[in-house]
């Protein structure tokens, strides 16, 4: 029973933190039709942001960092997606390539590829006991900050005028920039939250590891968008319940594959992954109406 809670706990974490990196993608994704594969190096960018500052306090380092990321997203937006903006999705996606090979090869070029140790919030590796059972603080915080941020961000996409507008530009972004809502602003927008939902990433995931490497970003940004096709390109909810599914099925098989198996776990994994596209190829959750962005 304790182990059942444990490995529970366990998934649901993993998973949480798949879900916000594949509502990263999923952001842009719906409003732009970008698969932004770039996404990956602003998680880098916000660990090494935090190593510069961690002479300072958490805070500083945390907030300085998001500065960082978020102003890293809005200059990639203008230098390297909004020339092609109406270019084909297959020429975006070649430029979503680029930039991110740029930005690690960049990050590698200044710190090096040596793995880089980093320890921010260490009060969260403490273990609490619930109901008997001893779970990690970090683990527990990890599930609750990602529950914070997928309310607050459900809220501002249907509160708030910029989350009505993104919505309407993801459903149909010719017919909104008809109405007066202006394209532009909706993107930056978007690549914007996108970023901050980046830095949570990756204070979390690094606060797991404990260390940055210049590919750690695109690791994660590759099995969070095999969850963002499986949930259904296009569909926030999909994004999040497909990083979720992925993650947790990633720990699930952990625990029950025999030792001997579970260096195979990925395989595992994606096999799974292909047994839900195959019954279901346009994902669980498939956005209506998806359309090509113009």
């Amino acid at each position: 029973m304790i182990n059942l809670v444990q490995n529970v706990v366990d998934g649901i974490s993993v998973g949480s933190l798949y879900a916000l990196t594949a509502l990263g993608i999923g952001l842009i994704f719906g409003v732009m039709r970008l698969i932004n594969v770039a996404h990956g190096e602003l998680i880098t960018a916000m660990g090494y942001t935090m190593l510069l500052f961690a002479s300072q306090s958490v805070v500083v380092a945390m907030i300085g960092g998001m500065i960082a990321v978020v102003l890293l997203a809005l200059v990639t937006e203008r230098v390297a997606f909004r020339p092609l903006r109406s270019a084909d999705p297959a020429t975006l996606l070649v430029a979503s390539f680029a930039v991110s090979f740029f930005l690690q090869k960049s990050i590698a070029l200044v710190i090096g590829y040596r793995p880089k140790g980093i320890n921010i919030l260490p009060s969260l590796g403490q273990q609490v006991v619930v109901f008997g059972v001893r779970l990690q603080l970090l683990k527990m915080a990890t599930i609750a900050v990602v529950a914070v941020m997928l309310i607050l961000l459900t809220w501002f996409l249907k509160r708030t005028r910029f989350g009505l507008e993104m919505r309407a530009a993801a459903e149909n972004f010719r017919m909104a920039q008809l109405l007066g809502i202006r394209g532009n602003r909706v993107i930056a927008m978007a690549f914007a939250l996108s970023a901050i939902l980046a830095a949570a990433v990756a204070v979390l995931f690094i606060s797991q590891s404990g260390f940055l490497t210049p590919r750690m970003g695109l690791q994660l940004v590759v099995i969070a968008f095999v969850g963002t096709v499986i949930g259904g390109l296009g569909s926030l909810v999909g994004a999040a319940a497909g990083g979720f599914f992925v993650g947790a099925t990633t720990v699930f098989l952990q625990a029950v594959l025999p030792p001997d198996l579970r260096q195979l776990r990925e395989a595992f994994v994606y096999l799974v992954v292909i047994l839900v596209l195959l019954l279901r190829p346009q994902g669980l959750f498939p956005a209506s109406g998806l359309k090509e962005r113009v």
